[in-house]
Parts: C-alpha cells; structure tokens; sequence
C-alpha cells in the first residue's frame, strides 16, 4: 500500500493494530498459563476478553471503511510477544517471573496506547467520529489495564515485593 493521504495512512495503522491485537489472542491465554499469582493469570484472562472486544471494533471500522483488515503484520508487537515467550520459557523463581510477565505486558500496553492514539487522531482529522469513538473506548482500556498491571506489580498483588524475597 502507497501512503498517498491521510486515509490511507490510517487505513495502514488499523491494519497494524488489527495484526497485534490478533497476535495478542494467541499469547495471552499463554501468559496466563505460566503466571504463578492468580490475581496476574485472572488480569491476562480479563484482558484476552477485552481483546476479544477490540478485535471486533476494528472489524467494525474497517466494514464502515469498507476495507479488509487483513494484510499487514505488526512486527512491533511480533517482537513484543517474542520477548514474552523468551520470559515464559525462562527458568526462575515464580514471582521473579510474574514480575517480569507485567513488564512485557506492560510494554506491549505502552504500545498499544501509543498506536490507538495515533489512530484516533487520524480519524479525528478525517472527521470520522464514530471510529475516533470506537478507538477512544479502546484507548481507555489499554490505559487502564497498563494501570492494573502497576497496581498488581506494586501494591495489590505486591508482585515486585515478592520477587525481591
């Protein structure tokens, strides 16, 4: 695809988001398998739904856009989920590892909130309000779950004090 306008461009980052967002599918019920703390294994379980939700948003913008969603791989998140496998492989104590599952969640999350922004200030600008909506509500999520992953690292699981023991 030629980035020729603005539409296209956005076009192109939906496409992207729809890639990570279905890359995400596949790890999630993975990093909720190897969490030792079943406050992190229930977040992972609550995010894969809410992802679930995102998917089909996207799907509902790019059938108003009347474009496919396929055709692009986000390599960004490619490499994202490839650190968190290296993580779930590793050898180590369960905390240390549940410490180390938040922060490659919350990287993919800081992700997440930088590309849904992006695409909805594109829509913004392309005066498609329904999809800048759609992509706020999505935003927002990621947003708070990136909050729900500090909180279980630094106070309600106490997940970062438990793998300095």
């Amino acid at each position: 695809m030629k980035l020729t306008s603005l539409e296209k461009l956005f076009v192109h980052e939906l496409k992207d988001l729809y890639s990570a967002e279905n890359q995400l599918l596949e790890a999630l019920p993975q990093m909720a398998k190897a969490s030792s703390s079943g406050e992190l294994r229930e977040g992972f379980k609550s995010h894969l739904i809410e992802t679930e939700e995102h998917v089909r948003r996207l799907d509902q913008i790019f059938e108003e856009l009347n474009y496919s969603a396929t055709g692009e791989t986000c390599d960004a998140m490619k490499g994202l989920v490839a650190e968190g496998e290296e993580i779930i492989e590793m050898e180590g104590e369960p905390a240390v590892k549940d410490a180390a599952l938040i922060a490659a969640a919350q990287r993919v999350e800081h992700y997440e909130i930088a590309a849904y922004g992006t695409a909805r200030t594109i829509a913004k600008h392309l005066g498609n309000e329904k999809a800048a909506s759609l992509l706020e509500t999505t935003l927002k999520e990621e947003a708070a779950t990136d909050k729900k992953l500090t909180n279980l690292a630094e106070s309600g699981a106490h997940i970062n004090k438990m793998a300095m023991r």
